[in-house]
């Protein structure tokens, strides 16, 4: 996959790089803040080689791209002139705001605890792995707890999770667009040698005659947020109170002077006050029905990933794995959720007769099972339905086991088949649960997938042979559609052809003007061939003709551009102008619609050059051949005046 291509088309596609406020990415999916969220074009996302789907929620536009995140987001970070930043951090975006839509506190909330934990991610995933190998080095006896080994690896694995709140505090500044180095100089400050030596002590302490909460802070969560998000109102007021010959010294000392005792005082025992009630919540359900919670979270995982709330439980599972060492709100229901993916995606891979679902569903699943289910969920169950039903009957059953059983996790990690060890501990059966679990969840679901069924989609094979059947009618209309008389040189039906042979295609004109080189297009995702390659033409007359015999996939309100699926395989694509999608649809006359089928040669959009000139954009005209990778032996013809039907680029398939 070209990540700098598919970099460059998402930038574009969310409002350009001006229009991003942040970027942070997770394990599967890139995360936007945009200033204007109507400037994404969201289903041209969507439409992208690439891109697994688009999620709106919880404040943040999401683009799922599955397991190349990372690829995808340097490529991005490097056109944007940030590439030194490190994996989920903000993205430089000329200092500018984050933009301010009306949200609903839960959404709020939501993007709060998502935008501060996406950085967190990697260091966290990564202590919890050490610890499920840790465990595993236990379990076969390579290593005791004695040992130093032990002692060296265990402090590795726990300093992450020890230091939670400085690591919280990089990623909530992101959110509240203060000082990252201030804002994790404060949390150094709550997790400081010098005030746990005051908790040993065990006596009173008052600051300035106000008393104390001794409070032990590591591994809390709350406390660091709520503590940055009033640090930011405060870093503002410092900013305009500090005359600018000595702003570079007082602003930092009234920030680190004001935040950190109010932090000490006040805002660290509240939020830790808030951190214990919720989790002592969680808690007394999980005592009263044990299966509640993992029932829930097996069940409605899907739904939470869909809808971007699958954050909201994360620190409380994270309080719980930083103060007991193993955590049941989210680690058991999740197990059962993935490995239900997994089983409801394979299923769907043996039973479908379509080749590209067959293979998407094989990959995706197997990447389900073993702990990331984006891909399957958006690629395949979603799209199918009757899967996801099924996936989530799987997933419940299974997490009312876990939660019977009494299954926790010990480790931070995305639990799947990958994650096993996460589950071993203390608990010698432990592991056992949670190998059952998973075989409840994916036995249940695949039996439910191939009993209840799905839609199988059409396969491509299957659709051009309807598609030929159709040809003779087509034939007929395209007589009356054709006024200037254009004859193809290729059958319009599907023939069968030796498959050691080569066949030739060829793509017409479809305007009438000068044939330039792409390089001449004043837009690099032309220029540059980012969609493709092909040529361009500079038109003479208003009038845009067909260049191949294909269906339309896609036209754009507005009329400008249109592409047409040809029956040969080829994909082309025409952009009528540059920019000319702000004009909206004027200047522009057509009734053609996506599903249509055309024979080359029909006409398909008028259009008013003198009036799009006069309004400031160019009408130089792109040709892409989409899928151009496809025909390595594509050939243009030589630049010069064309007419409409003039053969302009040469193709070859092997039939």
């Amino acid at each position: 996959m070209d990540y700098r291509k598919l970099g460059h088309e998402i930038t574009e596609l969310v409002g350009k790089k001006d229009n991003i406020a942040r970027l942070t990415h997770c394990a599967t999916r890139l995360r936007f803040e945009l200033h204007d969220i109507s400037k994404a074009e969201t289903e041209k996302l969507k439409a992208l080689p690439g891109v697994i789907t688009v999620v709106n929620n919880g404040g943040q536009y999401q683009v799922v791209v599955g397991n190349e995140v990372q690829q995808v987001y340097r490529a991005i970070t490097q056109q944007m002139g940030s590439a030194s930043r490190s994996e989920g951090s903000q993205s430089d975006s000329s200092n500018s705001k984050a933009p301010k839509q009306k949200q609903s506190w839960i959404s709020r909330f939501i993007s709060v605890i998502s935008t501060t934990f996406t950085p967190v991610i990697p260091a966290i995933i990564g202590a919890g792995m050490i610890k499920a190998i840790l465990a595993v080095l236990v379990l076969t006896g390579l290593v005791t707890t004695e040992s130093q080994n032990y002692y060296i690896l265990n402090t590795i694995a726990d300093a992450a999770f020890y230091f939670m709140p400085i690591l919280l505090a990089y990623g909530a500044s992101i959110k509240f667009e203060t000082s990252p180095i201030l804002a994790m100089t404060v949390a150094g400050v709550l997790l400081h040698p010098g005030w746990s030596a005051l908790m040993s002590e065990g006596k009173d302490v008052f600051f300035i005659g106000v008393p104390v909460r001794l409070t032990d802070y590591a591994g809390s969560v709350l406390p660091i947020i709520i503590v940055v998000w009033l640090m930011s109102y405060i870093e503002r007021f410092a900013e305009r109170v500090s005359p600018s010959m000595i702003k570079f010294f007082t602003k930092p000392m009234l920030v680190l002077l004001i935040t950190a005792p109010l932090a000490l005082v006040a805002i660290g025992p509240f939020g830790t006050y808030l951190n214990d009630l919720v989790a002592m919540g969680a808690e007394a359900i999980n005592d009263r029905a044990s299966w509640l919670i993992p029932l829930l979270m097996g069940t409605l995982q899907p739904f939470l990933i869909v809808t971007g709330t699958a954050w909201a439980m994360t620190p409380i599972a994270t309080s719980q794995l930083t103060k007991n060492g193993y955590e049941m709100i989210n680690g058991p229901g999740m197990l059962a959720s993935n490995i239900a993916q997994g089983g409801a995606t394979l299923a769907v891979a043996l039973k479908t007769k379509n080749k590209k679902l067959k293979q998407l569903a094989a990959s995706s699943g197997f990447t389900a099972v073993l702990g990331i289910t984006e891909p399957s969920l958006y690629g395949v169950t979603l799209k199918l339905k009757k899967p996801l039903i099924a996936a989530m009957i799987g997933g419940g059953v299974a997490g009312i086991y876990a939660g019977l059983t009494g299954l926790v996790r010990y480790a931070f990690v995305s639990p799947g088949l990958a994650a096993l060890p996460a589950f071993i501990g203390s608990n010698p059966m432990n592991i056992v649960h949670a190998i059952v679990t998973c075989l409840i969840a994916f036995v249940v679901t695949f039996a439910l997938t191939w009993v209840i069924g799905f839609d199988d989609p059409v396969d491509d094979e299957e659709r051009d042979n309807t598609k030929a059947n159709h040809d003779e009618a087509l034939s007929r209309q395209s007589v009356q559609n054709n006024p200037q008389g254009i004859q193809s040189s290729e059958t319009t039906t599907a023939t069968v052809t030796p498959h050691n042979k080569l066949r030739p295609l060829t793509i017409v004109s479809p305007l009438q003007g000068e044939l330039v080189h792409l390089d001449r297009v004043p837009d690099d995702v032309f220029s540059l061939g980012l969609l493709g390659k092909g040529a361009a033409i500079i038109p003479a007359k208003g009038e845009l003709y067909a260049p191949i015999t294909g269906e339309v996939t896609a036209f754009m309100d507005s009329k400008h551009a249109i592409k047409i699926n040809g029956y040969d395989g080829e994909e082309v694509l025409i952009h009528i102008g540059v920019d000319t999608v702000n004009l909206k649809g004027r200047h522009f006359e057509s009734s053609i619609k996506v599903g249509d089928r055309v024979q080359k040669g029909d006409l398909l959009i008028r259009f008013d050059i003198d009036a799009i000139k006069a309004e400031g954009y160019e009408v130089i005209t792109p040709i892409i051949v989409a899928n151009s990778d496809r025909f390595p032996d594509m050939q243009l013809e030589e630049q010069g005046s064309v007419k409409v039907g003039t053969t302009i680029i040469y193709l070859s398939k092997q039939a």
